[in-house]
């Protein structure tokens, strides 16, 4: 199986100028749209955290890659740490193995739990950091071309506290520096998911990029996992965040939740995202299916998914 490098995913500049249609207006400035939108699509294993696991009818974590391929037709997956039984080098090659055998491209893991990489105490933080290179090996074994890790480690309310924040950024970047020098080593970048905390307030995830400055460093966009207010609604500006997170993205999460009759999405645009994130930024690499309704059972939910994304691909 033909096993896709860094540069495979890396976002081709001028692509879209070349095969330029009409000009269009978006947030931030022209948007140039292509007649055909080029990004790949690929399954994030927590759309599957109810059908994966170890009990009784669950499907065993081993067996994504063959789900993948012969139920929703997904050629490339993203593996979740915690929903991974094991991680010894028998069981990650037997994962490797089985994607291979379905022709499955294993493209990124998303690590939790493994420490806070910017934790006010320094045993904490080189804990965190040890724990997360073992998983840059990981997904290196595996041919992944992204880990993402959590922003951790910040003091509760952060975001009220512009001394704080400083002092929160400051410690994290020596951490993020070693684990991108680790992640060079193997050919692995390392990413942040708006998932809570300051990583979903751009300001902030926007000075720790700036502050690491390192290639391998970079956002992994999710559509869905910015900050609410106490009504529910959304108290910054979705589009403009993932806007401004586009230009370090490595990967990208199309969260979804739920579909109406005509196959869109009920309470994210994609249309309006699609434009930011490929016809803006020139993003060609996988877009990964993250599939968290209720309604709709995972299956129904991840493909309804698929199809928006393929329908917007044009």
């Amino acid at each position: 199986m033909q096993r896709h490098t860094r540069r495979d995913f890396l976002k081709t500049t001028g692509a879209a100028a070349a095969a330029a249609g009409l000009g269009q207006f978006g947030a931030g400035g022209p948007v140039v749209k292509a007649a055909e939108r080029k990004y790949d699509i690929s399954l994030a294993g927590w759309s599957l955290h109810r059908t994966i696991g170890d009990g009784e009818g669950k499907t065993p974590q081993l067996d994504m890659p063959k789900l993948a391929r012969d139920e929703f037709d997904i050629g490339a997956i993203e593996l979740v740490n915690q929903m991974m039984p094991a991680s010894d080098a028998a069981y990650v090659k037997q994962l490797g193995k089985n994607a291979a055998d379905n022709d499955v491209d294993i493209i990124l893991i998303m690590i939790d739990r493994e420490g806070s990489v910017g934790a006010a105490e320094r045993d904490e933080r080189i804990d965190a950091v040890q724990r997360h290179s073992r998983w840059i090996d990981i997904a290196a074994d595996l041919g992944c071309h992204t880990i993402r890790l959590n922003w951790a480690g910040a003091p509760e309310n952060v975001m009220e506290d512009e001394g704080a924040l400083d002092d929160f950024i400051n410690r994290s970047v020596r951490a993020f520096s070693i684990l991108c020098d680790r992640g060079d080593e193997k050919d692995i970048n390392v990413t942040i998911e708006n998932h809570g905390g300051p990583s979903s307030h751009i300001g902030a995830l926007e000075r720790l990029m700036k502050a690491v400055d390192h290639e391998r460093f970079g956002t992994l966009p999710d559509f869905g996992n910015f900050p609410r207010d106490e009504s529910g609604k959304h108290s910054v500006d979705i589009y403009d965040s993932i806007d401004r997170m586009m230009p370090y993205a490595k990967a990208v999460s199309a969260k979804c939740y739920d579909f109406d009759d005509a196959g869109n999405e009920t309470t994210l645009d994609f249309e309006r995202i699609m434009k930011l994130v490929v016809d803006k930024h020139d993003y060609h690499g996988h877009i990964g299916i993250e599939y968290e309704g209720n309604r709709l059972s995972e299956f129904d939910g991840i493909k309804a998914c698929k199809k928006l994304l393929e329908r917007l691909r044009g």
